[in-house]
């Protein structure tokens, strides 16, 4: 069985917010074709952090970043990154400011010069892909949050990503809409990276685990090793991982 191609290789790449410390600390890492990855670590760890340099948000202060075998360094590379790499926000209002679902989820369509009429067809398809038909005309703001995460991964999809990054798709959502959610997710054939505090999620729809901590990022191992239930610990309920021998 072959290697899969990398995809998506970091080289010692660091990250500090104006004024503040290191946020991404020397950090090392790839992703393969085909690979679902979950990535764990407390708030302020360095995990949002981390997609967003992936796909131009921020931009390292040093190190150097790889997408499908080119080297991503200016606005022009980042935009062509976008093209094929869709990230999923935290909250969806960040990802949602059309009026209505159909304009919400054409938008990206648009922007790429396809016409409106087709634009809207793909669309329209993408809601139904979703079971999401009948939503066109629904007013984007009065949705549901279940309903709003599932409009932003449609405004994703609808654009045929290679890759998807996906920063806690499960909060705020009820049990049904994380199993749509789920069933969605294991519906693509295409590589994601999925940050979140659900071990449950994780084990259901990733291979492979890494870690993040005060910005350095560790390898966990496979998804099938990562338990869901919880210790009593002075600051609260922590998820924990058990090392395998």
């Amino acid at each position: 069985m072959g290697v899969e191609p990398v995809i998506i290789n970091m080289e010692d790449i660091c990250y500090a917010y104006p004024g503040g410390g290191e946020i991404l600390n020397h950090i090392h890492f790839s992703l393969q074709a085909g690979e679902k990855v979950g990535l764990i670590g407390g708030n302020g760890s360095g995990k949002t952090t981390l997609l967003h340099i992936i796909i131009g948000i921020l931009q390292a202060n040093s190190g150097k970043l790889t997408v499908f075998d080119e080297a991503v360094r200016s606005e022009k590379d980042f935009f062509r990154v976008r093209q094929r790499v869709g990230l999923l926000f935290q909250n969806s209002d960040d990802q949602l400011f059309s009026p209505t679902v159909l304009e919400d989820v054409a938008f990206g369509l648009l922007n790429q010069g396809k016409k409106p009429s087709d634009a809207c067809d793909i669309a329209r398809q993408t809601l139904r892909d979703l079971n999401l038909g009948g939503f066109e005309d629904r007013v984007t703001h009065t949705l549901s949050g279940g309903e709003k995460k599932l409009v932003a991964l449609a405004t994703i999809l609808t654009m045929q990503p290679e890759i998807l990054l996906l920063d806690e798709p499960t909060s705020g959502l009820d049990e049904a809409t994380k199993n749509r959610l789920t069933e969605i997710l294991q519906g693509l054939a295409i590589s994601y990276i999925i940050v979140s505090h659900e071990y449950d999620f994780l084990i259901a729809n990733t291979d492979t685990i890494y870690g993040m901590k005060a910005g350095i990022l560790t390898y966990h191992g496979d998804s099938a090793y990562l338990h869901s239930h919880y210790h009593s610990h002075p600051a609260g309920k922590l998820p924990h991982q058990h090392s395998v021998s």
